[in-house]
């Protein structure tokens, strides 16, 4: 399902609801999901369905900065720093250098239809061979 798409932003809608920051929560329940839909024991859901639900959920990890400590926090000289370079415009996470946001939300759309839809035919074999959801 997310084969060919970029690490992004992380979701504003899942299933058809906006969405700020996921709770812990709501990413055990995507973890679930994806267990679900990968035939196996919602309850039993593994580490890997927990990264895949928190990538899915809160887009690109930011690697945290190092904890300021006394050996890295103190200034030892002071730097004259003149600009050479006015710098050059950034590209936004998740997004090829082609693809606009409009585009980027119409693929999370359907990434997301995708996720519902399967998630739907796993509840339904799941029903037709005698279980519960």
């Amino acid at each position: 399902m997310n084969d060919y798409s970029q690490p992004g932003a992380g979701k504003i809608s899942v299933h058809g609801n906006g969405v700020g920051a996921p709770s812990p929560e709501e990413v055990e329940k995507r973890a679930r999901e994806i267990a679900m839909i990968g035939e196996r024991n919602p309850d039993e859901f593994t580490d890997a369905d927990w990264a895949q639900a928190r990538r899915e959920l809160l887009g690109a990890a930011v690697p945290v900065p190092p904890e300021e400590t006394s050996q890295n926090a103190d200034l030892v000289e002071e730097w004259e720093v003149i600009a050479n370079n006015t710098g050059q415009r950034a590209p936004r996470a998740g997004l090829d250098e082609d693809e606009t946001v409009g585009e980027q939300l119409v693929t999370d759309g359907l990434e997301e239809a995708a996720h519902d839809q399967m998630l739907e035919a796993r509840r339904e074999e799941i029903e037709q061979e005698g279980g519960i959801t």
